[in-house]
């Protein structure tokens, strides 16, 4: 053949998000185990028909040594067909090592119009860049355009760059490459994209908007239930008249590729809506012939198209349905520390009263990024945010204000409600110009609430680690509270009132948004979707550069989604690799040290533990931040510092959309700004194709494309 917990499983309390498909193994095509017999492990003809000087198999390694010569291939087949599509697989995946760097060989996928035709069609891609050391190959099977990959017949390694000389090829898997989202038992949620939209929105809620076709599911990963929980409640709020399907699926093998299920509508299960949340319960009872000791998977489908909103799902103990409840978020212990109080010379400096809706005291802007979220009204500005994105800003400057005189003073504000906010201090560029990027260059913050009493806030304006001289104006930011904060005055004074203790300075990391080594630019990629990273490796290695990945930790832990190989090749190329959080949430957000620390030491951990190093970089999801979240970091990564931007391709905001040539735009507008420190994702085919535009602008500006540790010129970086 040639062809050219307590008494309640917590299931979602919390984390909820869209994933990848329910069943996340890979499918086993051939370990060589059976080679002698010229048989797969999916039943199917293997053999190079002779046209090699030499192959053998080690079934002890899994893996085949052959040597090629002219017109040399070797194939695996399937007894009938495989369906990919239909049964999730969208890449095929297999170590290879070349002879020697720059070594190539083609990959041929064969299909046919139905698993009886005795006829076939190939389709080719080419696999270059080989290292001669042993990689991890990752082929989207999306790379193979017009194949009918339902009807996949055989596959072929043929057409090598290199003959006469000794090839290896380790175990391959049909692959399932998605980016992980998870629940709160770190299994995989998702509504594979069948949703018209999934909104996590805040109290632990999901709003799904169902079309034809959706489904949502949430992993249990073989938990049993037997003899201890008797169900599964959640609260559900959802119009009158919706209907849907609620399946349990369980494995007698634990095995993602092999489960039964048992349906159940909300007719038999005697769920009725009104239009207002209610607690629903899953009596296991009510699903008969179900294994409660293996059960791998709860799904919601064939609904009738309308709004559903989940709250916490979790099983209950016994046979009596009891609601799990999320407990409220802790109160941190806040560090008692003082520092001694000082005096300023200088006069007071009033800078805001809240008298007109857009300017401050000093006639300058202020405003927030939310305007739904905050009032101006009566000399008060009260701030509701829902969002720890969101700040309020007010300006002291139209350019750079000089505090250096102020700096023995206090920042004071007058306020009542909530103290759950960070008050940040923000620094301009060189130029004081708020054309170049970056801007604002970057800010110091404190918590507020380490330094309030019931009714005043006074922060030394020294424990804002900026430079005073270049100082753009003040910032609140990082709400956590549902609580309301309302202000009614913001100055600098020169002194506090008699007998007040001042809180001491906590180190905050350091917030990076541009590039330090002169001309330079580096490209800072967050996580994406693992079948797009051998595209954009191909790309960043053919124009040459080096460059920075930021992975989440829990997806290297999942085995399923391949990324610790794909981050395993990156490192092996000379590419950095740092830090992106555990599960990717809003961290400032999450509100309490003991959910931020969980979230940063895991992702330590993971990193340390599937890839072998350790960073001092961390990139905050969303690029979310406060002070409380910079102070864990300067304590749990020695020398830590955030990395966020100065080049945003906004992929967020285009890469799906009606305009993605958007992205190309936004790239080049903060290029021309000055910008040298890129953030975009491998998420989506759109910004991946922009990619090599990407690198070929940041070359014709005449900057030096490199790493982010290259960049900052940091002394364990490799020579640029």
């Amino acid at each position: 053949m040639r062809g050219s917990v307590g008494h309640v499983l917590a299931v979602c309390a919390a984390l909820w998000g869209t994933a990848s498909a329910a069943c996340s193994a890979n499918l086993l095509i051939d370990d060589y185990s059976t080679y002698s017999t010229n048989v797969n492990d999916q039943g199917g003809w293997t053999s190079d028909d002779g046209s090699m000087t030499s192959i053998t198999a080690n079934v002890a390694a899994k893996k085949l040594t052959f040597t090629p010569k002219a017109g040399s291939y070797f194939y695996t087949s399937f007894g009938s067909c495989v369906a990919a599509t239909t049964q999730g697989y969208n890449a095929i995946t297999f170590p290879f090592k070349g002879p020697s760097a720059g070594s190539s060989f083609i990959l041929e996928l064969q299909t046919a119009s139905s698993c009886a035709s005795t006829t076939y069609n190939s389709y080719t891609f080419t696999v270059s860049g080989l290292t001669g050391a042993t990689q991890t190959i990752t082929v989207p099977l999306s790379s193979f355009a017009g194949a009918n990959l339902n009807v996949i017949k055989a596959i072929v390694f043929g057409d090598y760059s290199k003959t006469g000389s000794a090839y290896e090829l380790g175990q391959m898997d049909f692959s399932r490459l998605t980016f992980m989202y998870y629940n709160a038992l770190l299994q995989p949620t998702s509504d594979d994209a069948t949703m018209t939209s999934v909104v996590v929105i805040p109290g632990n809620r999901v709003v799904f908007t169902p079309k034809a076709g959706a489904y949502f599911y949430s992993n249990l990963d073989c938990v049993s239930a037997t003899n201890k929980w008797g169900g599964i409640g959640l609260r559900i709020k959802a119009q009158a008249g919706t209907t849907f399907t609620v399946q349990l699926q369980y494995s007698a093998s634990c095995s993602t590729d092999n489960f039964l299920y048992v349906d159940r509508t909300t007719a038999q299960l005697g769920w009725v809506f009104d239009g207002t949340e209610k607690f629903y319960s899953l009596p296991f009872s009510l699903y008969s012939g179900l294994d409660t000791g293996k059960l791998m998977s709860i799904m919601l489908h064939s609904t009738n198209n309308r709004p559903i909103t989940l709250g916490p799902m979790a099983m209950y103990c016994g046979n009596t349905a009891s609601e799990y409840v999320v407990a409220p978020t802790p109160i941190d212990n806040i560090p008692s520390a003082t520092v001694p109080v000082t005096s300023s010379t200088a006069t007071a400096f009033v800078i805001d009263q809240f008298s007109n809706p857009d300017s401050n005291a000093l006639g300058f802007w202020h405003g927030g990024d939310d305007p739904t979220g905050y009032t101006i009204s009566g000399g008060k500005l009260t701030i509701r945010f829902t969002d720890s994105d969101y700040a309020f800003y007010s300006q002291i400057s139209a350019g750079c204000r000089d505090l250096t005189a102020y700096n023995n003073g206090y920042l004071h504000i007058a306020y009542s409600g909530s103290t759950a906010f960070s008050i940040a201090l923000q620094q301009h560029n060189s130029a004081c110009n708020e054309n170049i990027a970056p801007y604002p260059e970057t800010w110091d913050e404190v918590e507020a609430s380490r330094y309030a009493t019931a009714a005043d806030i006074y922060v030394p304006i020294s424990h804002f680690g900026i430079v005073k001289a270049r100082a753009v104006g003040f910032a609140f930011k990082g709400f956590t509270s549902t609580t309301s904060t309302v202000i009614t005055k913001v100055e600098i004074v020169g002194t506090v009132p008699a007998g007040r203790n001042i809180a001491s300075k906590l180190p905050t990391a350091p917030l990076v948004f541009a590039c330090t080594r002169p001309n330079s630019l580096a490209f800072a990629i967050d996580d994406g979707s693992p079948e797009y990273a051998q595209e954009v490796m191909k790309i960043i290695r053919e124009e040459n550069i080096k460059v920075t990945f930021f992975t989440v930790g829990v997806a290297l832990r999942d085995s399923s989604n391949n990324l610790t190989n794909v981050y395993k090749d990156m490192l092996n190329q000379g590419h950095q690799v740092a830090y992106h959080s555990y599960t990717h949430p809003k961290i400032e957000g999450l509100g309490t040290n003991e959910a931020i620390d969980w979230e940063i030491t895991q992702d330590i951990d993971a990193m340390t533990q599937t890839l072998g190093i350790t960073s001092t970089h961390f990139r905050p999801p969303f690029g979310n931040e406060g002070a409380k979240m910079r102070q864990r970091i300067a304590k749990l990564i020695p020398g830590g510092k955030l990395i966020n931007w100065s080049i945003d391709c906004e992929d967020w905001l285009y890469a799906t959309g009606p305009t993605p040539e958007k992205q190309l735009d936004a790239f080049k507008r903060d290029l021309a700004k000055g910008g040298n420190l890129v953030v975009m994702h491998y998420l989506y085919p759109s910004t991946v194709s922009y990619l090599r535009q990407f690198i070929q602008l940041a070359k014709a500006s005449g900057k030096q494309l490199m790493r982010v540790d290259q960049c900052l010129q940091e002394p364990g970086a490799p020579p640029v």
